[in-house]
């Protein structure tokens, strides 16, 4: 199934002018615009913009010569993928099987009524998104929680709520004092 594509001579500025494509332009020019890359240019893709808007799907669609669909099924496959911007702060709650009967839907409630969202929405202010993963792959671990890429297993809902309340809350000082200062 890999492809070769003929590599463009010179690297054209992206028509919006965000100096981000660049920086999935290179990895696309890494791997040779072959299709199997297709996981490495989203993650590239998601680190540059923080998440995978349609035109960023299907400028790598075009790039890497895949359809739409096949770019879409796989970044919908995974779970650290997002199409919409995150919160400034982030938590993950597996809600694979193990997690699911060590308590993963209470670390969920909890976290969706302190904070007034539901799992895979972010608070009005921007500084807390609550999402879920079908599996983490730390099932002995379970349940297991990633707030801003840490792992935390043997989580307990009022253990996760006390640390999200506290991250959320420096979050709010480091916003007020920015602005106090600006």
């Amino acid at each position: 199934m890999t492809s070769t594509r003929t590599p463009r001579t010179k690297e054209k500025p992206h028509p919006s002018g965000d100096e981000r494509y660049k920086v999935i332009d290179r990895t696309i020019r890494l791997f040779h615009y072959e299709q199997d890359a297709l996981l490495e240019v989203l993650n590239s893709a998601q680190e540059s913009m923080g998440y995978l808007s349609e035109d960023l799907l299907i400028y790598i669609s075009r790039q890497l010569n895949v359809p739409l669909s096949q770019v879409y099924g796989v970044a919908t496959f995974y779970h650290m993928f997002t199409f919409e911007p995150l919160g400034e702060n982030n938590c993950i709650i597996c809600t694979g099987t193990a997690c699911h009967v060590k308590g993963s839907n209470e670390i969920v409630q909890a976290l969706a009524t302190e904070f007034n969202i539901a799992a895979g929405d972010t608070t009005a202010d921007g500084l807390f998104s609550l999402r879920n993963a079908r599996c983490l792959g730390s099932c002995g671990l379970a349940p297991v929680v990633v707030l801003n890429g840490q792992v935390s297993g043997k989580a307990t809902a009022d253990g996760v709520k006390k640390r999200v309340k506290e991250v959320v809350s420096l979050s709010k000082e480091n916003l007020q004092q920015g602005q106090e200062a600006g």
